[in-house]
């Protein structure tokens, strides 16, 4: 399973530390806010309920006391409702035979030993308070008072509570993404770098007072990329002066076997096969040393100017014996392109020899718009394609496709995709190859900054 990146598990810590904490101011502020607020009602209605029955207990004291005259006498509203037992008979309001229901046994025997007290009760699925007040040795006087606008009002917290958890847990969310964004955006530099470098721009580097505290990275960054740009200056004069030493005794040992090859008839047939493999090694070592030298060359910056496109395209086909017919030019596009025509004409003349080699032969030549300033360059072959596994090597060096070890030539040096690539990346651009609809194999060179 493919593992989150930083900025997502930093923003999610953020945000489950800021759920967590809200949670609990959350239920740390409801408990205490439904403790004050119950116990304040229950004060209240304790004092209430004392207060109710002094008025009772003052109407019972009267000689032949009309109990239902005495209750409706107070002034309960909707939330109280009152009961009287007396003489093991109990008296209310109205005429509801569950009324007393609501007081537990429990609270009636802690009354008739003549205590007072008040207990929490649920009357037809609502919560409620009863208050039990001992009048006399055989009266008590119950207040049942309803608690389901406090309930509401508890619920309507929880609620509100709820959503500001929620509300701080998306905030801790933002602010771990904001953070997280700041604080890679140096790392995000160090990226791009390495990405330009690796596109072909060694000149790339980081400045240290960008970010103080990142340095020491920013230094040992720089410090990499020197001595990577060293060891390929090395590695480039290397190549080149080996093949430029290697061009001497090469044109020698061709013009010692072009005089020989001007007698060959006089040579018995063994030693004229060994003479002709001795002659097409020698032409292909001089390829390898040619190429090397462009590859040794293919580092430096492109030479841009005012190209006329269709015109190197028909000409590089022309030398390669394709007819003007193969060339397809896609949309609306300038003739002119700025591009360095020699390495444009190279790329393009080692992708129709490749798809003359390996690739049954060119099917089309196309050019066209990508986006913006930037065109390309495509060739489709008829060969079999290319296979997954070669896509991702085939532009390295040395390295050859399996349609041509299928094939078993061994006049390619292995490099020509490669010096392809180098080419595309000193445009800024890229190449890659696919297999087309119908068969065969597209290779295609992107240009950037070539287009007006």
């Amino acid at each position: 399973m493919r593992r989150l990146g930083l900025r997502t598990r930093v923003s999610a810590a953020f945000a489950i530390g800021a759920l967590l904490l809200s949670a609990c101011v959350t239920l740390v502020s409801y408990e205490l806010t439904r403790r004050t607020l119950f116990s304040e009602r229950e004060r209240t209605s304790v004092r209430t309920a004392y207060f109710d029955a002094a008025v009772v207990d003052a109407g019972l004291q009267a000689s032949d006391p009309d109990v239902l005259e005495v209750l409706r006498s107070l002034d309960t509203g909707a939330d109280r409702y009152v009961l009287l037992q007396r003489d093991g008979r109990w008296f209310s309001r109205t005429a509801d035979p569950d009324a007393t229901v609501a007081v537990s046994p429990a609270l009636q025997a802690m009354a008739r030993g003549g205590e007072a007290g008040a207990q929490r009760v649920s009357r037809a699925g609502e919560p409620a308070l009863v208050v039990a007040v001992p009048l006399s040795s055989s009266a008590v006087f119950y207040e049942v008072v309803s608690l389901r606008e406090l309930d509401r009002t508890l619920q309507l917290l929880a609620l509100v509570l709820t959503a500001v958890a929620i509300m701080v847990a998306g905030g801790g969310a933002a602010v771990g993404w904001y953070v997280t964004r700041h604080a890679l955006h140096p790392l995000t530099a160090v990226a791009d770098a390495a990405r330009t470098i690796a596109d072909g721009d060694l000149d790339a580097r980081l400045d240290p007072e960008t970010e103080p505290d990142l340095a020491q990275l920013s230094e040992s960054f720089n410090h990499m990329a020197d001595q990577l740009t060293r060891r390929m200056e090395r590695d480039r004069r290397f190549a080149a002066d080996v093949s430029h030493e290697l061009r001497s005794p090469l044109q020698t040992l061709s013009a010692a076997i072009s005089v020989v090859d001007r007698r060959r008839d006089g040579l018995d047939p063994k030693a004229a096969t060994a003479f002709g493999l001795i002659t097409d090694e020698v032409a292909r070592f001089q390829a390898l040393v040619e190429d090397l030298l462009e590859l040794a060359r293919a580092d430096r910056p492109a030479n841009r100017a005012p190209t006329d496109i269709p015109a190197l395209v028909t000409r590089v086909c022309r030398t390669r014996g394709l007819t003007a017919d193969v060339l397809r030019v896609e949309g609306d596009l300038p003739v002119v392109w700025q591009v360095d025509s020699r390495r444009v004409e190279q790329a393009l003349g080692n992708l129709i020899d490749n798809a003359t080699r390996y690739g049954g032969g060119v099917e089309a030549v196309r050019i066209g718009r990508v986006e913006g300033q930037r065109a390309f360059l495509e060739v489709d072959d008829s060969g079999p394609g290319i296979t997954e596994e070669d896509r991702d090597v085939i532009f390295d060096r040395f390295v050859r496709g399996r349609a041509a070890n299928a094939r078993g030539g061994t006049d390619g040096t292995g490099l020509g995709l490669s010096i392809v690539a180098q080419h595309a990346a000193a445009h800024q651009g890229s190449v890659d190859v696919r297999n087309r609809p119908g068969g065969g194999a597209r290779f295609r060179i992107e240009l950037a900054g070539c287009l007006p």
